[in-house]
Parts: structure tokens; C-alpha cells; sequence
């Protein structure tokens, strides 16, 4: 099994990401994060341990997750990899709602640009369809900052695989992240469309914890994440922490290999 993907076809990740998104205040995700120097020296030791792919969104904070990965990484480590997301506004924690208008989405990936000190965001995501406005705009939206070089890869999150298909006749589309886990597994066709056409797949909620909960459910941690890998070859899971510690034992499961026995013990017990 490999432990690398080949994201958009020219950035070498390890499959075992990270998902910034806890680094904001709580509930909800809501503010900056309280103790932000320990913020920036988690996100250090995120790449200290190899781990080379850092997800995060205009909606984390919103903004200040950007920020904080910015004012903690730059410059950047050569490999390191950012992806971050438009087309979700958050105006409180629990006020959050999608906006995938054109001049919307230009504009939260020009501030990413400006917070995350890059010049190029590795792979931007569309962060959820937006019913009031055409997806084929939203997309087209993107299309246009990549051909003007402010985006090397697009990405889409929460979309079925007619949609996936659908961006694919206006941009190259090199992720989706939707919501997949041991315990939830409706996206199964998403995963194995995305594998057969060379697109990486991030799963949000790999624990199965509900949106901005503090714990997983899943007793096994490591399993899970473990299964996750297995599942298929594309995936890349992001699991986030503000523990150290957690980090550590996250980073550790890219050496966690399940066998054939168990990982069919694991996918029929939670069938």
C-alpha cells in the first residue's frame, strides 16, 4: 500500500494530512484560536513529522485559521502543500451558510492568498455548492483564478458525481472532500468514481464526530484512520488535533498497515 499520492498529478503528499480547522476558538470554530502561540508551534511540528499536507478555509475562524498557518509556516518548507476552501461564509458559530457567487469566491481567495503569504494556493475547493447560484458559475469562478495563476489545482467539497462530473467538463477538478468514515459510508460511490479517475479524496469527519464536536465517537482512533487508508489508494485523511500528543499518534498511523482479514473484519462489523 502506498503511503503517498500524487495530488493533480505533479504534488507528492502523504496520505496522512492534517485538518487545521480545530485551530480556531470554541464552539463552533467561531474566532481566533485562544492560545495562538501554541498554535503556531503545533502547525511546526506538524511538518517536523512529515506530514505535508495542511487543509484548511476561508470559514476556520473565518480567516484567523489562515492567518495562524501563515504566520506559523512562512516561508514555507519545500513540499509542503496548502489547501483551503471559498464559498462558505460564517458570520457566527452556528450562522453558516453557503455564497458561491463569482465575485465572492474571487474575492475570499484573494484574501487567502494575502493571509496564508503565498502566491499560489496549492489546491482551492469549492466549499459547498451554493443552490442560489449555478454550480457551473461557481466552478467557472475557479477555472478563471487558476488560468491567472492564483491556483495551481481545484478541488470540491460536498458534491455528488454528477456534479464532480460536471466540473470536469470546465476544469480539471483534482480533490473532492465530502463527508466518509468506518461508520458512514454513503459515499462509497464518490470514493471509487474518484479512484478511477486519478482524483484525490479527502473524507471529512474521519472520526465520524459530528460537525465541531470536541470528541470522536469511534473508540479505535487509530483504526479508523487505518481503515481509511486501506479503504482506497486516493484517499488522503485529514485528521485535525490540538494535541500534540494526538498529532504524534496520527502522524504514527501512516505506518499502520491493516492486513486483508482486518480490514474486512473491520468493514463487516460496521456494515
Amino acid at each position: 500500500m502506498s503511503l503517498t499520492f500524487l495530488l493533480g498529478g505533479d504534488l507528492l503528499v502523504n496520505r496522512v494530512g492534517y485538518g487545521a480547522m480545530r485551530l480556531c476558538a470554541q464552539p463552533g470554530n467561531f474566532g481566533r484560536y485562544p492560545d495562538w502561540e501554541a498554535g503556531k508551534r503545533l502547525l511546526r511540528r506538524v511538518v517536523e513529522l512529515g506530514i505535508n499536507f495542511i487543509d484548511t478555509a476561508h470559514a476556520y475562524g473565518p480567516s484567523c485559521n489562515e492567518e495562524l498557518i501563515g504566520e506559523a509556516l512562512t516561508p514555507y518548507p519545500a513540499g509542503v502543500v496548502i489547501a483551503t476552501k471559498g464559498g462558505v461564509e460564517k458570520t457566527a458559530a452556528d450562522k453558516v451558510f453557503p455564497d458561491g457567487r463569482p465575485e465572492n469566491l474571487r474575492r475570499r481567495c484573494e484574501e487567502s492568498l494575502r493571509l496564508l503569504r503565498i502566491e499560489r494556493i496549492d489546491l482551492y475547493q469549492l466549499h459547498r455548492p451554493d443552490p442560489n447560484v449555478p454550480f457551473a458559475d461557481s466552478v467557472g469562478a475557479i477555472a478563471e483564478l487558476r488560468l491567472e495563476g492564483k491556483v495551481r489545482h481545484v478541488g470540491l467539497s460536498n458534491v455528488t458525481v454528477a456534479q464532480i462530473e460536471e466540473a470536469r467538463g470546465i476544469v480539471p477538478i483534482a480533490s473532492v472532500q465530502n463527508r466518509y468514515n468506518l461508520l458512514e459510508r454513503a459515499d462509497d460511490p464518490v470514493v471509487d468514481y474518484c479512484a478511477a479517475n486519478g482524483i484525490a479524496y479527502l473524507p471529512w469527519g474521519p472520526l465520524a464526530a459530528k460537525p465541531f464536536a470536541p470528541e470522536a465517537p469511534l473508540a479505535g482512533t487509530r483504526g479508523a484512520l487505518a481503515w481509511l487508508l486501506r479503504r482506497s489508494p486516493n484517499i488522503i485523511v485529514i485528521p485535525g488535533t490540538t494535541s500534540l500528543t494526538h498529532l504524534e499518534e496520527n502522524a504514527a498511523d501512516a505506518r499502520m498497515v491493516l492486513s486483508d482479514e482486518e480490514f474486512a473484519a473491520m468493514s463487516a462489523k460496521t456494515a
